[in-house]
């Protein structure tokens, strides 16, 4: 199986994370190189097979995105219908696992403070932000200015500074 890059890797499974599975599936036993070679093939070849029905289905229910349930009629429609019943529960599983992932990272809805306040906020420190900028270059100019009226070097250089 080759890409069109011809590098092989750009297709496969990460190959720690196959180790990873295998030492948790099986942590009592040695499993060589070249059946972790064989098993990251295989999976791979596994996962273009359900990709591609799953594509076809997609296709002819007129759809421009796979769907789970795509994934699901391809998993029956090639035999392997005997998976559904886990890949339902770890679809669920993983459903469960982003809305929680969402409601922990929506910082506004935690903080308790209305939208427009946080606006208002945000305002605020815009304009303290603005005016403190405003007045340094102010300070600045007006310092170069009362030195060095006619001159482009600031007179805030140090003396020593190489004019």
């Amino acid at each position: 199986m080759a890409s069109s890059s011809g590098n092989d890797d750009d297709l496969t499974i990460p190959r720690a994370a196959i180790n990873k599975m295998i030492k948790e599936t099986l942590p009592n036993v040695r499993v060589a190189n070249d059946a972790r070679e064989l098993v990251v093939n295989c999976c791979t070849e596994f996962i273009h097979l359900i990709s591609s029905e799953a594509n076809e289905i997609c296709n002819k229910s007129e759809k421009k995105t796979i769907s789970p349930e795509h994934v699901i009629q391809a998993l029956e429609s090639l035999g392997f219908g005997s998976y559904i019943s886990e890949v339902k529960e770890v679809l669920q599983e993983c459903k469960t696992v982003a809305l929680k992932r969402r409601k922990a990272s929506s910082r506004l809805e935690n903080l308790g403070i209305p939208e427009e306040e946080l606006l208002r906020q945000q305002q605020e420190l815009f304009a303290k932000v603005s005016t403190a900028v405003l007045s340094i270059c102010l300070q600045i100019q007006c310092a170069g200015m009362q030195t060095h009226p006619f001159s482009f070097t600031p007179a805030f250089y140090p003396p020593s500074f190489p004019r």
